[in-house]
């Protein structure tokens, strides 16, 4: 027996109200923990999309393009009396025809499979350093950055602080197609992190209020670090503008200089490599020759560029770059407390031991089905003690053993600040102060123990290279060796005898 439309659009409504129902029961419960409420929240994102499946499927019902519903309704109605009733017997024979032919034929209850959907776990993939959705995994991201042309060497913990912040990079440097492909791999970790640690979030709804306000904000010019961004706008920047009127030869217009000539070169979308010659060459090809006929070959790979009313335009990915940037940014955002905790994470795995490291993670083990996240929040700190690797503050009476309260700062560590007389100690022989001391040219030895200030290494390391210039051994000198009558030379009379046959 096939289904009807109508029983179709039945249960469908059916389905949809017993979701809504299950829904609100699985939120009304209270979750154990931090892993329980992950858990909760995606069964109630899969209940969600349910709904809004079967809802299409109901939608495209009511549409009724084909007019199926329509002519089902008809048929029911029947043409009076004796149509009616003539339709409701052909349907009761259908129903007992069909049972007859399947006498053992159970009905099946909706409501058991739905039940299933609270008690299923769902499987949720995090790395090692993710620790079940409580940080970002960023390493990867931070090799590309550092590796990059626009990228700079820095440490992981300042890359964290820094990643959302694009400021910095140089704008002709955001219009490479490896800046592109980075902030697309940003982009797409941030998102996949979101869905599986907050799989509730509207993205859908983020992004499309994120996109209608960069619209407006580009066509005024205020997107944040794209103001002065005029090609987009159909004119290119003073500053980036050379009038070729001014000029007649090529020689003339390298006395402008090389950066203005690469500015100049950037904002008609042409090459800037090459001498200062070779600029000048390529930039007066435009005094005499409009932009849509020069050679392609002096244009920048990937850039395609127009004229509108004699004025050049790049019509690039400029502004898909500003709002992968204005995502990112916005996504980091949300993603604000993750980002701290992330960064507070790996700065006490760098003072931790690995013994340490294995106790915190067979602890956190041992503790993720018990442990709840309220208890974590509601730790009493009026101290600011610093946490201990069981994630509680340490006891006060620790943290004044070991003068945690004073403050060290190190000028060679770039006036980095460590906290105790211990990890002051420790610092001497740690990579950041190695580091320093490789970029001063002086070797990291015992002599250099306690001293913090650039001056003073420098100055202790000149003493030290005057000290052994005058007493320095020679080994030619002062290397003593004897003959088989047990007189000593020095290791030079010795060799020029031997030579000499006379001893």
């Amino acid at each position: 027996m096939s289904s009807t439309l109508l029983e179709v659009t039945r249960a469908a409504h059916e389905d949809v109200e017993r979701l809504e129902r299950l829904i609100a029961r699985e939120l009304q419960r209270e979750a154990e923990n931090n892993r329980d409420r992950l858990f909760q929240n995606h069964r109630v994102r899969h209940m969600i999309d349910l709904v809004i499946s079967t809802t299409d499927k109901l939608v495209y019902i009511y549409e009724d393009e084909d007019n199926a519903r329509k002519d089902e309704i008809a048929a029911l109605g029947g043409q009076g009396a004796n149509g009616l009733f003539s339709a409701f017997y052909e349907r009761l024979k259908e129903i007992r025809d069909y049972h007859r032919r399947h006498p053992a034929a159970r009905v099946v209850d909706a409501t058991e499979d739905y039940e299933e959907l609270l008690k299923e776990e769902p499987h949720i993939e995090f790395s090692g350093e993710e620790a079940f959705g409580r940080y970002l995994d960023m390493h990867e991201l931070y090799n590309e950055y550092i590796n990059s042309k626009f990228g700079a060497l820095m440490e992981y913990t300042a890359y964290l602080d820094s990643f959302s912040q694009t400021s910095n990079i140089p704008f002709n440097l955001k219009l490479t197609r490896q800046y592109r492909e980075y902030l697309e791999h940003i982009l797409e970790y941030l998102i996949s992190f979101l869905e599986r640690t907050q799989p509730l979030q509207d993205l859908e709804r983020i992004f499309s209020k994120l996109e209608n306000e960069f619209d407006e904000q580009w066509a005024d010019g205020k997107v944040p670090g794209w103001e002065n961004n005029d090609l987009e706008n159909g004119h290119a920047s003073q500053e980036s503008v050379i009038d070729l009127d001014y000029y007649n030869t090529v020689e003339e217009l390298m006395e402008v200089g090389p950066e203005k000539l690469k500015e100049a070169l950037v904002a008609l979308g042409l090459k800037v490599g090459g001498t200062i010659q070779q600029r000048a060459e390529r930039l007066f090809l435009t005094k005499h020759t409009p932009l849509d006929q020069i050679d392609r070959k002096h244009f920048v790979k990937g850039s395609r560029t127009l004229v509108q009313n004699g004025a050049p335009v790049q019509s690039g990915s400029k502004k898909a770059i500003a709002l992968m940037e204005a995502k990112m940014q916005r996504l980091c955002e949300v993603l604000k407390e993750t980002i701290i905790q992330t960064k507070e994470n790996v700065e006490k795995k760098q003072a931790l031991t690995y013994e340490e490291m294995e106790a915190e993670r067979e602890e956190e083990e041992i503790q993720a089905d018990t442990e709840s996240d309220d208890e974590e929040q509601q730790i009493y700190n009026p101290l600011k003690l610093p946490m201990g690797w069981d994630g509680k503050p340490i006891p006060y009476w620790l943290y004044k053993l070991h003068g945690l309260g004073q403050e060290f700062k190190c000028e060679i560590c770039g006036n980095h600040s460590y906290w105790g007389r211990r990890a002051y100690e420790r610092h001497f022989k740690e990579w950041r102060h190695q580091h320093g001391m490789r970029c001063l040219g002086i070797p990291n030895t015992k002599n250099f123990n306690e001293i913090t200030s650039i001056q003073e290494a420098k100055e202790l390391w000149e003493r030290i290279q005057e000290r052994q210039g005058l007493n320095k051994w020679r080994p030619d000198l002062e290397e003593e060796y004897e003959d088989r009558e047990g007189n000593i030379y020095n290791k030079k009379t010795y060799a020029d005898l031997q030579r000499q046959g006379l001893i």
